[in-house]
């Protein structure tokens, strides 16, 4: 017998046998042991009420039970055991109360996964905020151009039609007569063009990519007309918010491949990051004159154009220009000796060219195509490791064959001195 059942024996407890479990009491002894953290806490039922010891009958005890015998024999008291029962209880409620204090935690929100991964139930997604960070500095950026957005290039159809340079020509002769200060408001004759597009560039850079879209325009239009020429009639006089004077582009089945060339060219350019275009919807016009080309009007009184100086040409017919060329001309410099404007670069629209400068503009760019493909290569040459290491040699052997010389040099002019 161990002493524990020895000190049992002296409370007046029987056992029921070796195998069965011990009671209420033992159990309430014996040493409690902490639940692992992070393990649920499996409760076990607690024994019934201390009469069900009667229903066994004599001497036998349930399992877990209690039984009370005489108090005079030493055994236990009803207040022994109320205090034992509201023991248990006790335990009960704290056990039930840490269950409950680990579900309120906030490890609650975490899912355990099979792999041991712990992922929050609504994780932040840095990325996501660094890339709208990014796309809001980005738009930034692009309104800050936006303001300072200020045209200095554009694409031009030039004028080459002598019946329609003639008849512009007449139409400002006539309107100097009424108002010799006008003279200086007019465009000059080898000026006349289409406004296709404007744009900013502000760097060789950039005029060099400029360069490029309107090349890359070339097919785009070219599939556009399917072969035809594109005829451009001009017939009367109109202006806008009376400050410049224009020979109307007549309507027809001419206007939807020009409206949709202008679209496709300002997509062109803006694709390769140039800020081209205006607020304002594409009109096709010829300018013959334009206020703001002197300054001085203004101060002279001259504000607007008053339409009675071109009233007999409100409906006069000019002529027709058929597409042949697109320029990519500058605002700001010079102009060419026959008045037009400077061009960078230049496209033939159609399969042969026309006149003698548009074969100049051909050989021209296929140059400078190979040779923009030369320097490519030499770029991606001299990014090669090799390369770099030889050519640093090279250069460190020509340093020390110098400084040898030298050396020499002075040794030389030591002896004769």
């Amino acid at each position: 017998m161990s002493r524990f059942e020895a000190l049992l024996r002296l409370g007046g407890l029987r056992f029921p046998g070796p195998r069965a479990s011990p009671g209420p009491i033992a159990a309430w002894l014996r040493p409690q042991t902490r639940p692992r953290p992070g393990l649920r806490l499996l409760l076990a039922p607690w024994p019934g009420p201390l009469s069900q010891a009667a229903v066994a009958g004599p001497g036998v005890l349930p399992t877990g039970a209690v039984t009370m015998e005489r108090p005079e024999a030493g055994g236990l008291n009803s207040n022994n055991c109320e205090n034992v029962a509201r023991k248990e209880e006790i335990s009960e409620e704290l056990e039930a109360s840490s269950v409950d204090s680990l579900v309120n935690m906030p490890l609650a929100t975490i899912d355990i996964r099979d792999n041991s991964e712990i992922t929050d139930a609504s994780p932040i997604n840095s990325k996501s905020k660094e890339n709208e960070q990014i796309k809001s500095e980005q738009e930034k950026k692009r309104k800050r151009k936006l303001k300072d957005y200020q045209p200095n290039y554009f694409l031009s159809i030039p004028i080459t039609s002598k019946e329609i340079i003639g008849g512009i020509k007449i139409l400002q002769k006539a309107i100097i007569q009424q108002d010799k200060r006008l003279s200086k408001a007019m465009s000059g004759d080898g000026s006349f063009h289409i406004t296709l597009l404007v744009m900013q560039l502000l760097n060789e850079d950039e005029i060099n990519i400029g360069i490029d879209a309107l090349w890359e325009l070339k097919p785009y239009i070219e599939e556009i007309l399917q072969g035809r020429r594109l005829t451009l009639p001009f017939q009367g006089i109109d202006t806008f918010r009376s400050q410049v004077g224009f020979v109307k582009l007549e309507e027809g089945d001419h206007i939807n491949p020009l409206l949709e060339i202008a679209e496709t060219a300002k997509k062109t350019f803006q694709e390769k990051g140039i800020l081209a275009g205006e607020n304002r919807s594409f009109k096709p016009h010829l300018t013959f004159m334009k206020l703001s080309k002197a300054p001085v009007l203004r101060r002279n009184g001259v504000k607007k154009i008053d339409p009675e100086l071109y009233e007999k040409f409100i409906n006069c017919r000019f002529g027709e220009e058929v597409l042949h060329r697109i320029d990519l001309c500058s605002m700001q410099k010079k102009k060419r000796s026959d008045g037009y404007y400077h061009c960078e670069s230049s496209i033939v629209i159609g399969k042969k060219p026309f006149g003698i400068q548009d074969l100049l503009n051909e050989v021209l760019h296929r140059e400078r195509m190979s040779l923009k493909s030369k320097v490519k290569q030499i770029k991606e040459l001299l990014l090669k490791p090799e390369i770099q290491a030889k050519i640093r040699r090279e250069l460190l052997e020509e340093r020390l064959i110098n400084e040898s010389n030298q050396a020499n040099n002075d040794d030389f002019i030591a002896a004769l001195i």
